[in-house]
């Protein structure tokens, strides 16, 4: 599969993710305002590729001219949870005196670099599974989707699943389905169904009676940004699972490369919780599923403490906070 953001021919190149499963297209974002849209309506999401859109976003604001920093500083703020994008962003400003040239070139670098770091931590991160689970052909579950389409390439969290299958290591995964736009459903579904990995989709609440059925041998997930302790935001839903999986003694493994370590924040209470549009709630395809009025509470990402995990993995191996 192609690079899930890439650039070509001035412009950003983008898998519309709320396109898929039902179509595969690709979008050509040729303004800052097109990409700050993107990115809020989710069409590219993942820690990892916001960092590649953070880059190229200030490259395609240098080639345009006008303030480049005010529009870096839109790209870096239109999702405030995952750490990676403003990251992004930083890199590619960093060569602006160095002229446009100068921060494409950055941002094609980081694309570049994000595809081998994120084949690095999984492949880390497949090494410890093993240590921890029985060795044969596990049963994996998975939450949100950590996978190619979350990064420039390759991926996270399901990054391991890619390294564990070509070993014949994996029996199944089941896919948490994930709101908000039932991310597990729609493209960790569709991931596993293009690389042929044998998967079953499951309502969220169904992951906690998985595991206590015996159906779950580790739980992957991935991260949006990871407190200096070590405590992991991630797509809401994770910090429950993460209850489950320590109460069933099942291992919990978060897949991220290191960018997506915020060293400034102590822990995970400082990170910015993202909540998402009501209607995500109260509509289904256009139409009202609730009373008229009703209050919502749709936060995108919660906080699982560092204690609940089994191990945070990056490129550089286990995360050990300092």
């Amino acid at each position: 599969m192609r690079r899930t953001i890439d650039w070509a021919d001035g412009a950003i190149v983008i898998i519309d993710q709320t396109a898929l499963p039902a179509e595969y297209k690709l979008l050509e974002l040729r303004t800052v305002g097109e990409l700050v849209d993107a990115i809020k309506r989710l069409a590219v999401r993942g820690a990892p590729a916001l960092g590649g859109a953070g880059a190229l976003g200030v490259a395609l604001a240098a080639r345009l001219g006008g303030d480049v920093r005010a529009e870096a500083e839109l790209i870096a703020g239109a999702r405030p949870t995952a750490v990676n994008l403003r990251w992004g962003v930083e890199r590619a400003l960093a060569k602006l005196g160095q002229g446009a040239d100068a921060v494409l070139a950055e941002a094609q670098a980081l694309l570049t670099e994000d595809e081998q770091l994120n084949k690095t931590a999984s492949a880390h991160a497949a090494e410890i599974v093993l240590a921890e689970c029985p060795r044969r052909p596990l049963r994996l579950l998975s939450h949100c989707n950590a996978g190619r389409l979350a990064t420039v390439g390759w991926g996270s969290a399901l990054g391991v699943v890619w390294h564990l299958q070509e070993r014949g290591l994996v029996e199944e995964v089941l896919v948490d389905e994930t709101r908000p736009l039932l991310q597990g459903a729609r493209l960790t579904a569709w991931e596993l169904a293009q690389a042929g990995v044998p998967y079953r989709v499951q309502p969220d609440g169904a992951a906690a009676a998985a595991m206590a059925r015996g159906m779950v041998d580790c739980v992957l997930v991935g991260a949006d940004r990871i407190a200096a302790n070590g405590d992991v935001a991630n797509k809401i839903g994770t910090y429950g699972l993460a209850i489950a999986a320590a109460h069933h003694k099942v291992p919990f493994v978060v897949v991220a490369p290191s960018s997506t370590v915020d060293s400034s924040l102590a822990d995970g209470t400082g990170i910015t919780i993202e909540e998402r549009d009501a209607r995500e709630l109260t509509e289904y395809a256009g139409a009202g599923i609730t009373p008229p009025g009703a209050e919502v509470f749709n936060p995108a990402f919660d906080v699982t403490p560092a204690a609940l995990i089994t191990a945070v993995v990056t490129e550089h191996g286990r995360y050990e906070p300092a």
